[in-house]
Order: structure tokens, then sequence, then C-alpha cells
């Protein structure tokens, strides 16, 4: 199992289908399963008395054989099935249940529930008879378990396709699937378990995990850990902000260029008025973008920045410049890209598919490294590689957060690492950052936690 993989309906299957070929039964993977999440939910939440709903498919095979490993740690469980079991493993199951099965519509609530209607591939809505008795038995219980996903999601854009219940543990098998973080369907899922029943979960999308960063060497110097260049625009201060983040994030040097004299920065930033300095071919990144402004002044420094060849991280005004064909320089650098979900639309459209498929394809139409922010920031490179970011603090969504972000990516990609690496540690230092912080956070609050979240990273 491939830590941090994540993988469609299709995909799942595939993988199921290889293990199957090797020899591994259906009914093995369903024990596997069941016994896997009633583990799971015996650690969570105890001997609590407990309402088991089996769905028609394999997903509600899944549910009995929970069940079962329930009843034999001694915890009262009633099941409810919403229909008989529909393929042979599932039967298989159904028949190694000793107790009585009610029917779901009947069934009444218990302490603990736990979802094992639909899991991955369901992709039409639940009749209203059916998910609002779920409504109803989600209210009522204490503690609510999804098996796979909660029913009701589409698993592999996140859609809700019928009103769904907020969970508070969800198990699921061999890997994530993308409902597990994309949003809306995220945030209903609770805590997560992936459960390994023995099948290889390989993909080109994964979670984003915690980078493994270079400790700085003996023989590095100011220069070969990073020399950042900030361009400030017409609002000096979200410049300023994402050269502090620069700094914080582990650059060697960082200069604000284009500032008028007076901006504050931590002392570590130079400051320039000139922004010849874009020429110095020491500079490992560039940031512009925060504060930049759209008028022709700003395209022309965009332009310059574009033909320095110096690698780019750009955000902001930079992306609205873009957006509205003011740029005629080509990078000689693959960019990074941050857009939101503004400036997204405003660059590329309305494109169709999940955010994972959009920021695929903005990212193979432009060339260009993705970051497409929000409380579930997707990260896409034009070969194809893709990597969500676990649900970030809404307390993220304020002013200048989106600068910090900026500076935090630029320091790391001025130290030599590859543009979608850089991207996906940068997402995450920022997102662990604001956890660390919690509520009420600013922007300049993430600069000031950078070093001790960065500590974490090292080997």
């Amino acid at each position: 199992m491939s830590p941090g993989a994540i993988l469609t309906a299709a995909e799942m299957r595939a993988a199921e289908a290889d293990v199957i070929a090797a020899g591994t039964s259906v009914e093995t993977l369903m024990e596997r399963a069941g016994i896997a999440a009633a583990e799971a939910a015996w650690r969570f939440a105890g001997p609590l008395p407990t309402l088991v709903l089996c769905g028609p498919g394999n997903n509600g095979g899944d549910g009995y054989v929970i069940a079962h490993g329930l009843r034999e740690r001694g915890v009262d469980v009633r099941v409810a099935a919403l229909a008989e079991p529909g393929s042979k493993a599932a039967r298989r199951a159904r028949s190694l249940w000793d107790g009585p099965v009610e029917t779901y519509h009947d069934a009444a609530s218990a302490p603990m529930l736990i979802d094992a209607l639909f899991g991955t591939g369901l992709t039409r809505p639940l009749g209203p008879e059916i998910s609002d008795k779920l409504g109803g038995l989600a209210t009522a219980a204490r503690v609510r378990i999804a098996v796979d996903l909660p029913s009701g999601v589409a698993s592999d854009d996140g859609a809700i396709l019928s009103p769904v219940p907020d969970y508070d543990l969800t198990v699921t098998f061999a890997s994530l699937k993308p409902a597990h973080l994309l949003q809306p369907a995220a945030r209903h899922i609770g805590r997560l378990a992936v459960a390994d029943i023995g099948v290889e979960a390989r993909s080109n999308l994964s979670k984003i995990q915690r980078p493994k960063l270079r400790v700085p060497a003996p023989e590095d110097h100011k220069y070969s850990r990073g020399y950042v260049a900030v361009v400030a625009g017409d609002i000096p201060g979200a410049s300023a902000l994402t050269a502090s983040a620069a700094a914080r994030a582990g650059a060697g040097y960082v200069r604000l260029v284009g500032a008028a004299a007076g901006v504050p920065v931590p002392a570590a930033v130079v400051q320039s008025e000139s922004g010849a300095n874009l020429l110095d071919s020491r500079i490992g990144a560039v940031a512009i973008g925060p504060g930049l402004g759209r008028d022709d002044k700003a395209g022309a420094l965009l332009e310059q920045a574009f033909a320095s060849g110096h690698k780019l991280v750009l955000d902001a005004d930079a992306l609205v410049l873009m957006a509205d064909w003011k740029l005629a320089a080509q990078p000689k650098h693959r960019p990074i890209l941050t857009p939101h979900a503004g400036e997204f639309a405003r660059m590329f459209g309305s494109l169709p598919g999940s955010k994972v498929e959009q920021a695929r394809e903005a990212a193979r139409r432009s060339g260009a490294l993705i970051i497409f922010k929000g409380p579930d920031t997707v990260v896409a490179a034009p070969d194809g590689r893709a990597a969500i970011s676990a649900t970030a603090s809404h307390w993220l969504a304020s002013a200048g957060t989106g600068d910090v972000l900026t500076g935090i990516v630029a320091a790391i990609r001025a130290s030599g690492v590859e543009a979608f690496d850089a991207a996906c540690a940068g997402v995450w230092l920022h997102a662990r950052a604001a956890t660390r912080l919690g509520p009420g956070l600013i922007a300049d609050d993430l600069i000031h936690v950078l070093p001790s979240v960065l500590a974490e990273c090292y080997d």
C-alpha cells in the first residue's frame, strides 16, 4: 500500500481485480475489510450498542462482517438491511451473520450507527425515503461511522448526491478516495482511517504528505540556500508579506524589489527600488503578483520577470494579467501558478470534471505547475501528477494568507527543489502552520510560526 495514494473508483476496482487474479478471493478481501472496520469502530467508540446498516452490494457485505466482529467482542449489535445482498460475496457474508436482520425503513436508532449502505462507485442520488431515514438514524446516534464513504457521496469528485450526515469516523480500505479530501464531501468525513487489506494502491494522485527538507550543510551559504526576489507593486504590504514568508521559510537571501523605502519587513530582507536586480544570476526564484497592480507598469514588471529566465512563482495580480493576455514573454522554467477559484476561472474558464481533473487540464494547457487553492487545495503538474491537501483550517480564508503561501513556495523552489515537490511542500507547511495557530489567525501569524513548523520537516 503506497502511503497517501488516492484511487478513483475505477482504479480501486482494477487494483482489487489484480489481487483477485493473483489468487485472493473477493470473500477474503471482504472479510479483511470487515474485520479491520470492526476493529476501528471498537477502538474509536468502545462497546456502544450498535446498529449496522447494510446495502445490497459489497459495502453491505462488509457491514455483515463488521456486525459479526463487533458481536464477538461482546457488543450489542443489530443489523438492518436495505435489500437482500446482490453479490455472491455479500450473500456469503450475510449467511455468516447469525443474528436477525431488520428492515431498513423500520429500524430504530442506536447509540452507534455504522453506515455500510453504499461505498465507492455511487453515481446517483439515494431516494428521499432512504436519505431521510439515514439522516434520522444519524441524528439520533451518539457516534456515526461510515464504511468506505458516507452514503450519498460521489467517490471521484466529492459531490453530494443526496443529503449526507456528518460522520465522526470514516474507515476506508487500501487507499484514500478523492471524496475523502475534496469538498464538499470532505466536511462530512470526520476522522479518517485507511485499512490495509492486501490491495496494492498505486496512483499518480496522492495526499500531500509532510515533506522531507534538506538541512543546510556546512558548506552552504546564503545564495546556495536560495535567493528569492519578490517584486513589489502598488500595494507594498502584500509583497512584504511574501518576502517575510520567504525569509522565514528557509531562503538564504530575500530581496524585495521595487518597494519604496521603509516598507516594514524583517531586517534580514533587503529592499531595493530598482527592478534591475532581477538580472542577478544568483536568484533562485522570483515571486510576483501580491500587491503588483494591474496597470501597464505592472504588466511591464511581469514581462521583466518572465524574461529574466528565473524560476517563477505567480499569484494574485500576476494571474489576472496573464488571463487578460497582457504578457508576451515566455518563461524559461516551468512557472508555479497559485490561483484561487476566481482566478482559476478567469484564467481557464469553466473546465469539466472534478477539481483534480480541472487542475490537471489547466496544467496541461498552460505547461505550468498549478496550485489550485481552497479548503481542498490541489497541486497538478503537466505530466499528470496531482496531489490533494488534507482539509485546511477555515481560518486561512482571510486577507494575505495566499501572499504567505507564495513566499513559502518561492523559498523552497529557490533552494533547488523540483516544482511539483516545492509546491506540495509549500502547501503542507502553510496548512500545518494554520493548524498550529488555530482560530483567529491572521496572515502575519503564519510567518511567525513557520520556523517551528519547518523543524518537523528535517530528517
